[in-house]
């Protein structure tokens, strides 16, 4: 059986209006994410996959065409909590410990004290962070802080988690690491992730599908499905079958003109 549609749009474009003149930053987007699914947004810089995640946030608002969330607008998808995110950067309180920043949203939404606990301890531990509940941001390494608001992002259970470049500020190694770790959460909540990328690795390493975009204004040129197990190490990186989908996508990239910068 099909899973449900979680995303939906159609013929979505979005123009900023600037004191220059318009700025066209997504074109006819055409897109459907359904329930469990790993979606991966590749494409040059200034191509518009963050701005097609805030759209599906409402962070920003689409000019033409349509988008749902579980059905409704994503401004009811926001009202009614249904997405978590995670920034590029961590955007942690520093005066806060990992579990009172974990807890921010639940407070913020009116969990008891009870259910507090409960979240905070399930979601530490999802992101393998027992024993740190009471550092301080400072106190963690750039990777242990990203984990942090993922599982702030997570806390409150939503079953839609929208990630924008969440590791790429990070080293190759740890980044890597958290790769696999983010993985194993995806399996282990079988919640519906949206990622951006900029690295073909893990866009091909994490997904199920990659949608490669057009440099500005934003289009999808290919949609990419993937074949890989659920449980795959970082292993399978050098396997025929993901160089295979690597080259793919980057030839697609190629076709999008994405090198002429």
């Amino acid at each position: 059986m099909t899973a449900p549609a979680v995303i939906e749009a159609k013929d979505l474009s979005l123009t900023f209006q600037t004191s220059d003149g318009p700025v066209y930053a997504l074109s006819h987007v055409d897109l459907s994410i359904r329930e469990g699914e790993f979606v991966s947004f590749i494409g040059p810089s200034g191509c518009g996959k963050t701005t097609l995640l805030r759209v599906i946030a409402d962070l920003e608002q689409a000019t033409e065409g349509r988008i749902t969330v579980n059905g409704v607008s994503p401004e009811a998808a926001r009202k009614s909590r249904a997405y978590g995110y995670v920034f590029q950067a961590p955007a942690l309180y520093p005066w806060r410990t990992v579990e009172r920043n974990v807890a921010l949203p639940l407070e913020i939404m009116g969990f008891s004290a009870q259910e507090r606990r409960q979240q905070i301890k399930a979601n530490i531990d999802l992101v393998n962070l027992s024993g740190f509940e009471r550092k301080y941001p400072w106190q963690l390494s750039g990777g242990m802080q990203q984990r942090v608001s993922i599982a702030r992002a997570l806390a409150f259970d939503p079953k839609l988690l929208l990630m924008d470049e969440p590791f790429g500020a990070l080293d190759e190694i740890v980044r890597d690491k958290l790769n696999q770790q983010l993985l194993e959460l995806w399996n282990r909540t079988a919640k519906t992730v949206v990622f951006v990328t900029h690295s073909i690795p893990e866009a091909v390493f994490l997904s199920t599908r990659i949608v490669v975009m057009s440099p500005r204004p934003g289009r999808i040129i290919d949609t990419i499905e993937t074949s890989f197990p659920r449980e795959r190490t970082l292993d399978i990186r050098e396997t025929p079958e993901f160089l295979k989908v690597a080259h793919r996508v980057r030839e697609g990239l190629r076709a999008g003109h994405s090198y002429d910068d």
